[in-house]
């Protein structure tokens, strides 16, 4: 009898520790939004929160007007058939250096190991922005938000 009221409580126990770690996950998980886009930093941080939600009209609407702009079908696609791929890469959007229609904004990307025992990668690369029309557009970002394909010169055939 005295074994069962213990048991009963360590299962008791172990119910209450479970019902909290599961309110603490969904209580603390972090909803992005989008923010006002009037700075290069601003801008970035919506390109990249559109790609990770899957908002491809959204964040083709970030690309800059340039020559040899990707289609939105290749945009697109490029996502779709992997040659890019957010997933699992952590942003920290930075400070940007600006130099009149001109940005820099400093990312630090965060790559899981998908270890738990190892620590996770980290590097500094940059997005690059131009002013167009009083707004600030992506020209470039790093690769897995970017292809590289895009706004280059089409070959010519032989």
């Amino acid at each position: 009898m005295k074994q069962d009221r213990f048991l009963l409580g360590i299962l008791i126990g172990i119910g209450v520790l479970v019902v909290v770690a599961l309110g603490l996950f969904f209580m603390r998980q972090d909803k992005q939004e989008y923010l006002t886009a009037a700075t290069p930093e601003a801008v970035t941080h919506n390109y990249v929160l559109a790609l990770i939600n899957k908002d491809y009209e959204k964040a083709y609407g970030y690309l800059a007007d340039l020559d040899n702009k990707p289609t939105y079908q290749q945009f697109r696609q490029s996502f779709f058939n992997h040659n890019i791929s957010p997933e699992g890469v952590g942003v920290e959007v930075g400070t940007a250096e600006i130099q009149t229609d001109n940005a820099s904004v400093e990312l630090k990307l965060i790559y899981s190991s998908g270890d738990p025992f190892a620590s996770n990668n980290n590097n500094v690369d940059h997005a690059q922005l131009v002013r167009e029309n009083g707004e600030w557009k992506v020209s470039s970002m790093p690769y897995n938000f970017w292809n590289y394909g895009w706004y280059q010169t089409p070959p010519i055939a032989p």
